[in-house]
C-alpha cells in the first residue's frame, strides 16, 4: 500500500512542477506581453480618434 502512495506522490509532484514551469516560463510572460501591448494599442487608438495627441493644445 506504501509503494502505490509512493507512486501517485511522485507522479503528482512531477505534475505539479510541470505545471509551475509552464505557468512562470510560458503563461505569464505571454500574459503580460499581451496586456501591455493591448494597453498600448488602446492609448494608440484613443489619441488616434478621440483626444489628439498628447502636448500642449490651443497654444
Amino acid at each position: 500500500m506504501s509503494d502505490v502512495n509512493k507512486t501517485e506522490s511522485s507522479e503528482k509532484r512531477s505534475l505539479e512542477w510541470k505545471s509551475f514551469f509552464f505557468i512562470a516560463v510560458v503563461l505569464f510572460p505571454v500574459l503580460s506581453v499581451a496586456f501591455v501591448g493591448g494597453y498600448g494599442f488602446l492609448v494608440w487608438m484613443l489619441q488616434v480618434f478621440v483626444m489628439g495627441p498628447p502636448g500642449a493644445h490651443g497654444m
